[in-house]
């Protein structure tokens, strides 16, 4: 009996507010008890772990710097030393094991003799180069930590490594002996706190009558809304959704006198929204409804847990002023992100045209209808703008949400008038506000029937602003509505900030196009701007200039020279680095090549040469210091001669040409690669080969066949295969290169040429072996008349045996044998004069009592051209006769 009342008084005190108390203290309490009790285990196990690391990295660090161990590590026999000191280290410091290693992790000691001289099991790699290593290993006897410390001479050069490992559970023996302790003090520290939590519930109980939580909780409920609605409006309403209680400020914001209190909400009187609100039921927050002039928010809360049982309470705040606030802040926030994204968007290329465009569609729909841009040709073309005139103005760019706008289209000239806001924009360099086009206040006298198809079209208000960019007014954009609300004076900065920021990408675009045209007008004005007639090769080539924002333009280049005897050499190079240094240092090295080739030299040489005035260029440039070295130039110089079919090539750090025979096989013809211009130190090589005829060399630079996604020798395979069909002009040739090789705008200067070989028959060259014997002249000449009476050249043929009575006895008399004669007919009369001597003959004028030294006096009087090139064998003196058609 006793136990059953007992019961009850106990279920009685926990229905009230100060039993469920008294029971959540203790429930805290004893969460409390557990969570102190795990932070201990847990800061226990920590500090054990921290305690392995300390010991294991201090007894390392201590053995490492023992000045023994340092010096039996410079012995032939560590261990003998090494073992026993180790042992004893190990043992006083109680770790696990204590090793003396070499740099490359062979154990000079081991708490287990056999394991000596094997490789430790762990990481070394950041201790081989000066740094401590710890890390922690689970084994067999559970985590443990291992420290390895390098041993380091006095130039601190790593001699050896030293370890020592602990087990975590070894130190960790000392904290668990003290569990038992925390147990019990934990036993101690909930039992005061239960009897604190007994004597605090048992005063509650009193202070409360024993009151339920249902019964304080309603208590509490409307002493709360009236404490806490002092400066909102404030209505409590019961189940029946009458009024109980409303302060003043509720009246106020919802107009109902105080006769209120007890009537049903819906007798108050108040605005539909506001009724239907209050009366739905549901819960809400921050609401927003408006009455009559005011925006409040209305936050409404059932007063029970089960809504509609116990009535609610609805609190009232007038947010008019916040809402517009608010409504400012949107703005600022919109007109900042806008601006944010103009800078992404505007300006991605360096193109003026394309820069407007991304403005004006950038723009649209965001701030404006319609956007226009309009600025001077002398903008696009990349010029120094002057102060621009309203009516040197031409359209570049038009976007709109409609096509078809009644506005200007791109490309036309556009005269605006001194009324229209675009030219006061131009004349002021500010801002100009058209807020009502409709009222026509002078914009329409510049077309008067347009003006009114724009005003017929919607369009109701404009804002132009000039285009300025580093203080120079480039142009100007114009901002159009028709759908949108008419523009209004705040946001006039928000339009001259877009334009800002659009101008500084078009300005930059503006002067990259002025750097760009400037280096490729000058790279054009370089190269050949027509190839020189020969009869040698018949020649096609392309340049393609690196496309803008890529590359820029550079330094490639090409040439075909006509050379002595109806030979041709055929030239192509490229210049490291880009822009207007690049295109200068280009017709620096044409020219030389140029002036070299009058030398008529052979391929090696002329480049040694050309290697030689690089290297003197950039000595005379390094005291300078601005501009960049020709350093590291490639060029490929190829000759080729009709009448033999030889070819000689070399190169120097340029790729190696194609070759593409007549049956369309296309090959590499193994020409040694040199050094690159100016490195200079080793020789150039070339190499001979003899073509048939109508075979076809291809010569290119590397921005043909380089790329990003491929490899150089992948582009010059895919290059041999687009070239290698039979049957192709050079010029075909040509397009199929660029088209397999230039899906896209090439990244670098691209130059190519590709050049048929062709081929002097036999009835166009003659040749004679001459004895050397002065009597042999005439036999030579009249053979040479003969010849010339053949081919129809009786004119040239006095002219002929002049010269050729003068060189034959020049050889005859000077030279050493053997001597011989060859004329060819091509564009001119050449006539070559080879022997076995090198000594070159020298152009003097005789006097009047010299007997001889008038002979190649004659020869340059009568001969349009003449000149000497040397040969393994000797030399050879050619002259040129213009024929009577070439003149």
């Amino acid at each position: 009996m006793h136990h059953r009342i007992g019961r009850l008084r106990f279920g009685y005190r926990l229905r009230t507010v100060a039993g469920q108390v008294f029971a959540l203290q203790v429930i805290v309490v004893l969460i409390l008890a557990a969570a102190a009790f795990s932070a201990l285990l847990l800061q226990s196990q920590a500090d054990a772990d921290n305690e392995a690391r300390n010991r294991s990295l201090a007894v390392a660090e201590a053995v490492a710097a023992s000045p023994n161990v340092q010096q039996a590590l410079s012995s032939k026999n560590p261990t003998a030393t090494l073992q026993q000191q180790a042992e004893q280290t190990r043992k006083r410091s109680d770790v696990d094991f204590v090793v003396v290693m070499s740099p490359t992790g062979i154990r000079y000691t081991h708490p287990t003799p056999s394991e000596i001289g094997k490789r430790y099991i762990g990481s070394i790699a950041a201790a081989q180069q000066g740094r401590t290593v710890t890390e922690t290993t689970v084994g067999t006897l559970g985590p443990s930590v291992r420290t390895v410390v390098p041993v380091t001479a006095s130039d601190g050069k790593v001699i050896g490594l030293v370890g020592a490992g602990i087990a975590v559970k070894r130190v960790s023996l000392a904290a668990e002996r003290q569990v038992p302790l925390i147990l019990a003090a934990t036993a101690v520290v909930l039992g005061a706190a239960t009897a604190g939590s007994a004597l605090i519930s048992k005063r509650l109980l009193r202070q409360t009558h024993g009151l339920g939580p249902a019964q304080m909780t309603r208590m509490y409920e409307h002493h709360d809304a009236v404490l806490h609605a002092v400066r909102e409006g404030v209505l409590i309403v019961d189940a029946q959704g009458n009024l109980l209680l409303a302060n003043d400020e509720a009246r106020r914001l919802l107009s109902f006198g105080a006769d209120g209190e007890g009537r049903p909400v819906t007798a108050l009187g108040l605005e539909p929204e506001a009724e239907e609100l209050l009366v739905s039921g549901r819960a809400i927050t921050d609401e927003v409804i408006k009455v009559g002039d005011r925006l409040l928010a209305v936050s409404r809360r059932p007063m029970t847990q089960q809504p509609g049982l116990g009535g609610w309470v609805a609190t009232l705040r007038d947010t008019t002023e916040l809402s517009a606030l608010m409504g400012r802040v949107e703005v600022v926030q919109e007109r900042l992100k806008l601006l944010y994204d103009a800078g992404l968007r505007i300006g991605t290329t360096l193109d003026v045209p394309h820069t407007a465009q991304e403005l004006a569609e950038f723009a649209v729909p965001r701030f404006a209808d319609y956007v226009t841009v309009d600025m001077t040709d002398a903008v696009l073309r990349g010029e120094e703008p002057n102060q621009p005139s309203a009516k040197e103005l031409r359209r570049v760019a038009l976007h709109g949400i409609r096509n078809d706008t009644p506005l200007y289209p791109p490309g036309e000239l556009v005269q605006f008038a001194p009324s229209t806001p675009q030219a006061s924009s131009l004349s002021s360099g500010k801002v100009t506000l058209e807020a009502d086009m409709a009222a026509f206040s002078g914009w329409q006298e510049q077309d008067p029937d347009g003006s009114r198809k724009l005003v017929d079209y919607g369009l109701h208000s404009m804002i132009a602003v000039p285009l300025r960019a580093r203080g120079v007014i480039l142009g100007v954009v114009t901002f159009w509505r028709s759908q949108s609300p008419p523009f209004a004076q705040e946001e006039i900065s928000l339009a001259e900030e877009l334009v800002a920021r659009a101008a500084v990408s078009i300005d930059n675009a503006r002067r990259f196009t002025r750097e760009r045209t400037m280096a490729v007008t000058l790279q054009r004005s370089l190269l050949p701007h027509e190839l020189p007639k020969q009869s040698a090769v018949d020649v096609a080539h392309r340049y393609l200039p690196a496309e803008a924002g890529l590359g820029g333009v550079g330094g490639d280049w090409f040439d075909v020279i006509p050379l002595p005897g109806a030979r041709v050499a055929i030239v192509v190079g490229d210049v490291v680095g880009h822009g207007l240094h690049a295109a200068a240092s280009m017709g620096q090295l044409r020219t030389a090549v140029h002036n070299l080739s009058t030398l008529d030299l052979p391929p090696d040489e002329l480049l040694w040469h050309l290697d030689e005035l690089v290297t003197r260029i950039d000595q005379d440039r390094d005291g300078n210091g601005e501009a960049p070295m020709l350093t590291g130039a490639t060029c490929l110089y190829a000759i080729y001669d009709p009448v033999s079919r030889l070819c000689t090539m070399a190169r120097a750090g340029h790729l190696e040409p194609i070759i593409v025979h007549p049956d369309g096989d296309a090959e590499l013809p193994g020409v040694p690669v040199g050094p690159p211009l100016g490195l200079g130190g080793l020789p150039y090589e070339k190499t001979e080969i003899l073509l048939p005829e109508g075979s076809s060399i291809v010569l290119y630079t590397d921005g043909l066949v380089e790329d990003r996604q491929r490899d150089i020798d992948e582009g010059i395979e895919r290059l041999r295969h687009a070239v290698a069909h039979a049957g192709r002009t050079p010029d075909q040739m040509c397009q199929a290169a660029i088209d397999a090789m230039l899906p896209t705008a090439p990244r670098d200067d691209v130059a190519l040429i590709v050049a048929g070989t062709r081929l002097l028959n036999g009835d166009r060259t003659a040749s004679w072996d001459v004895p050397a014997d002065p009597s042999a002249v005439a036999g030579v000449r009249a053979a040479a008349a003969q010849l010339l009476e053949d081919w129809g050249m009786e004119e040239e043929a006095f002219t002929l045996e002049l010269v050729l009575s003068e060189l034959v006895t020049n050889a005859i008399r000077h030279a050493s044998g053997p001597i011989r004669v060859r004329l060819i007919r091509d564009r001119s009369l050449i006539c070559e004069v080879s022997d076995g001597s090198s000594v070159s003959p020298h152009l003097r004028r005789a006097t009047t009592m010299d007997e001889g030294g008038r002979g190649l006096f004659l020869v340059a009087q009568f001969a349009d051209r003449w000149g000497t090139r040397y040969t393994s064998g000797g030399k050879v003196i050619w002259t040129e006769q213009q024929l009577s058609d070439e003149k």
